[in-house]
């Protein structure tokens, strides 16, 4: 099996985990000798039939964005140039090229591979309990669709498990040349500290500027820099620096920089940036949820605090501030255990599973429970979740 094409449910012009993740399976399977295509769907609706007015809206930005080329990433991600991009109005088995294995990723694109009668391989790659962006019935009705599954965590494995369904378990792999330490761990200052900030209220950033507010409080002199993709929030304190889509190179910086990175999601699939800021040095305060479990162990190479509350988390800030030779520590342990997830090896189990081995399927039992508030927080309709803000 030589050709693969990976079906996207959106375009690549912004920086997005799940994306980038596929956009580096791509480079490496196409380095390894594969003909790697990528679809990038313009327009994906979650009714039936589509509605009218979002069809003209659809035709009106495929246009837009093919006469520009804004769906491409190359404002974000070096793609390699053997990599075969297309941008389809929606998504249609005549608009697909050519495959021997189509790979969904995301719940609406493998509910549409599902549908469709082919002779080639169908995969789904899980990267989260996507029930926040679709109906709960649809979303895990894919979990049961006829498609080789493939999860990023341990927590997604245990759902697969459940629902009676085998998966291959790949945890992510992370690119060691893009992220490491360039300021030695000792000679930060511990009081800078770095967070990602989205507006998606399950990634928890409304409580993490809850936590940093609490620090200051304690701390006149914390120095605190925001990343993200959306415009700076209103009303963020003044003592508070925000970088809108920052290249990886000043990513990278930024990093560097902190002593300490927070975490705050109340849910994640597996998350890059605390990974990310493990590779560069960062000690890691982050919420006790599946997708952080996956690198993160409490009181060995983080500290974890549950999700949803401010004060345990600026607690748990506050430990690693008053206690220096405890911050070296969880920052070391961090970087020394986040160096396993490499993608020769992701990229390896990857190949394992086009080739069907079964060396790399998950046993129907897994080793160990999926915690109720994990599922429970994605189960609850965003806005009516206890405990919201």
């Amino acid at each position: 099996m030589k050709r693969i094409c990976f079906v996207l449910p959106t375009d690549g012009s912004r920086p997005v985990g799940g994306i980038k993740i596929v956009y580096q399976y791509a480079n490496g399977l196409v380095r390894r000798g594969y003909e790697v295509s990528i679809v990038h769907t313009c327009f994906m609706s979650s009714s039936r039939p589509p509605l009218m007015q979002k069809i003209r809206r659809s035709v009106v930005d495929y246009v837009k964005q093919t006469l520009t080329a804004g769906w491409r990433p190359d404002g974000w991600f070096p793609l390699d140039p053997a990599i075969r991009l297309h941008w389809i109005p929606i998504l249609r088995p005549a608009f697909l090229p050519k495959a021997d294995a189509y790979v969904a990723t995301w719940w609406h694109t493998a509910e549409r591979l599902a549908e469709w009668k082919m002779s080639a391989r169908r995969l789904y790659l899980i990267q989260h309990l996507e029930t926040w962006g679709g109906p709960e019935e649809r979303v895990l009705a894919t979990w049961k669709a006829p498609l080789e599954k493939i999860v990023i965590a341990k927590w997604l494995a245990e759902i697969a498990a459940r629902e009676g369904e085998s998966a291959a378990y790949i945890p992510n792999g992370l690119d060691f040349e893009q992220f490491g330490v360039d300021l030695p761990v000792e000679q930060r200052n511990p009081r800078q500290i770095a967070m990602l900030y989205h507006d998606m209220e399950w990634k928890g950033s409304r409580d993490g500027l809850q936590a940093l507010t609490i620090l200051k409080h304690r701390y006149p002199d914390l120095q605190v820099e925001l990343f993200g993709v959306p415009e700076q929030p209103a009303r963020l304190p003044h003592w508070i620096t925000y970088h809108r889509n920052p290249p990886q190179s000043r990513l990278r910086e930024l990093y560097n920089r902190a002593s300490i990175f927070v975490s705050p999601s109340w849910a994640e699939g597996w998350p890059l940036p605390p990974a990310e800021a493990m590779m560069s040095g960062a000690a890691v305060v982050a919420t006790d949820i599946g997708g952080h479990r996956e690198y993160c162990v409490n009181g060995r190479t983080s500290l974890l605090v549950p999700p949803r509350d401010p004060s345990a988390l600026a607690n748990a800030v506050s430990a690693l501030m008053e206690q220096d030779a405890l911050r070296r520590m969880i920052a070391r342990a961090g970087n020394d255990n986040i160096r396993q997830f490499t993608w020769a090896r992701a990229l390896s189990a990857f190949e394992e599973v086009l080739e069907d081995s079964p060396r790399v399927r998950m046993p129907a039992m897994c080793d160990r429970e999926l915690r109720d508030e994990d599922e429970k927080m994605l189960r609850t309709p965003i806005g009516q979740s206890a405990g919201v803000r």
